[in-house]
């Protein structure tokens, strides 16, 4: 999906959520255990009543990879799905980083064989690591910029080059390896005033925000602070979705939750004048 697209899919579905499909076996509720893959049937009803409503959707692979083969098979399902709806961004939660000939491999496993729009990356090895994801039309790289764990603050927010943060280097560096046309950065939604510091050093990119949710993030403080003239966000919510409620009503909340998110997002962009 190309940055053109993805503007037009905000602007056509009034939305900026991507919403994380992080889900675990043992969560998924009981009707689902029935079926004879119980993770795809539940991702597939998720994806079913909220595809009208994201613009994107995450997969978090450790969710699948420590399922094994089952796992990795659901994963290929659920892209599938998701694909033959049509008009979602794909992201690959990856995070990966390595030297530039596994890098290579790496892309070609996420954007030939798994037909992603987008991988995680970690941009600690340098440039070799983030290059081979490059020059791809309508795929991205997603690197990670400020994070929203607690342990963001053992390097991210290291003093180096004349007192900056480690992560304005960073996100400055990598800006430099690609266009806004295929770079993505992500920047967590626990840190709004970060988050608009972030927005002022890489004004044209898009920025994967998570932490909205479960982690305690606000969506009105990161569309405040992040917010650009086409949209610039891609606000993902995981588990405040996938687990909004329980047993029959787990797919009907799902649709509520995000519902709830898709009409402030709209408030939003009709504020700023980008709808």
């Amino acid at each position: 999906m190309t940055r053109a697209e993805l503007v037009a899919t905000i602007l056509r579905k009034r939305s900026l959520l991507c919403v994380g499909l992080d889900t675990e076996d043992h969560l998924v509720p009981d009707h689902f255990r029935a079926e004879s893959h119980p993770v795809r049937a539940f991702n597939e009803a998720i994806v079913e009543v909220t595809h009208n409503l994201a613009v994107a959707y995450k997969l978090n692979l450790a969710f699948y990879e420590a399922l094994g083969d089952q796992g990795w098979l659901d994963l290929e399902a659920t892209i599938a799905y998701i694909r033959s709806k049509g008009d979602c961004l794909i992201i690959a939660d990856a995070k990966r980083g390595d030297i530039g000939n596994t890098a290579r491999k790496y892309a070609e496993a996420f954007f030939d064989h798994l037909n992603v729009d987008a991988v995680t990356l970690s941009p600690y090895m340098g440039r070799d690591s983030i290059l081979p994801f490059l020059g791809r039309s309508g795929k991205w790289a997603v690197v990670l910029g400020v994070t929203s764990n607690a342990g963001a603050e053992d390097f991210q927010f290291l003093r180096v080059d004349g007192q900056r943060p480690l992560y304005e280097h960073v996100i400055k560096q990598v800006g430099t390896w690609g266009s806004a046309e295929e770079l993505m950065f992500v920047v967590g939604a626990t840190r709004p005033a970060i988050l608009a510091e972030v927005r002022t050093i890489a004004p044209d990119h898009f920025f994967l925000v998570p932490g909205v949710g479960a982690q305690g993030g606000d969506l009105a403080d990161v569309l405040k602070a992040g917010l650009t003239s086409d949209g610039g966000l891609l606000i993902n919510n995981s588990r405040g979705i996938l687990y909004a409620g329980q047993g029959e009503d787990a797919i009907p909340a799902a649709r509520r939750a995000a519902q709830e998110m898709q009409r402030a997002m709209e408030v939003a962009l009709r504020s700023r004048s980008i709808l």
